[in-house]
């Protein structure tokens, strides 16, 4: 087992590990155990009474952050000529069709959201393989699919990302940065929470949210109480 550092085992002695935290409290919590030398990220993580192996208790959406997550989303719009100044001009960061669609195929994801057209969809599907496991194929549900590019690039930008539950029931996002003050960390947290609970599958049952946690990278985690959130 890798030994601690010191600033490790300061931030374990300041989780009771045996307390479930408010939101808010969590929220202040992971400013003061956040050591890392770099702007750390900030990830909750949300257990779901869901059985996500059943289509009818999938649970999938996006969520626009109050605050964004801090991090600059690198864009990649995949659009016809006509299309692209649009695209430029919202901040996509990289902007055309076949010679990426190239790019793509010889193995370059270098990018966080991938952002097309309907009609371009047919030419992604081969490529399926190279983006799916990355989480960058564009979805319809999501808005990367869409005839509105601009609007779509302008609120990545912003901070709207999409999330979606894995094969244990689990929802991971990014709520900011350990930067970000205690309330925007908290604000974005919340805005999560939210659009999770009207997202609950009508087929779910029992506790819909069983368990909530909050962590920095490299931080210990933080329980949070689900009751009153």
């Amino acid at each position: 087992m890798a030994k601690l550092t010191k600033k490790q085992k300061e931030a374990r002695a300041k989780v009771d590990s045996k307390k479930i935290y408010t939101l808010e409290e969590a929220s202040s919590l992971v400013k003061e155990i956040t050591f890392t030398k770099f702007d750390a990220s900030v990830d909750i993580a949300v257990k779901l009474g869901v059985d996500p192996r059943k289509a009818n208790q999938m649970v999938r959406g996006v969520v626009s952050l109050p605050h964004g997550t801090g991090k600059d989303m690198k864009v990649l719009a995949l659009v016809t000529p006509d299309k692209e100044a649009e695209a430029k001009e919202a901040g996509a960061d990289y902007v055309g069709l076949d010679e990426y669609l190239q790019k793509i195929k010889e193995g370059w994801t270098d990018v966080d959201v991938i952002i097309t057209m309907p009609s371009i969809m047919g030419k992604l599907g081969p490529l399926g393989r190279v983006l799916g496991p990355r989480g960058l194929m564009p979805n319809p549900k999501t808005g990367t699919v869409t005839m509105d590019v601009a609007k779509a690039v302008t609120e990545v930008k912003a901070g709207k990302i999409d999330f979606k539950v894995d094969k244990t029931g689990i929802v991971h996002a990014p709520i900011g940065k350990a930067s970000f003050s205690a309330d925007k960390l908290l604000d974005n947290a919340n805005e999560l929470i939210s659009t999770l609970m009207k997202l609950k599958p009508t087929a779910a049952k029992g506790t819909y949210m069983k368990s909530m946690f909050i962590s920095s990278t490299m931080s210990p985690s933080i329980a949070v109480e689900t009751k009153n959130v």
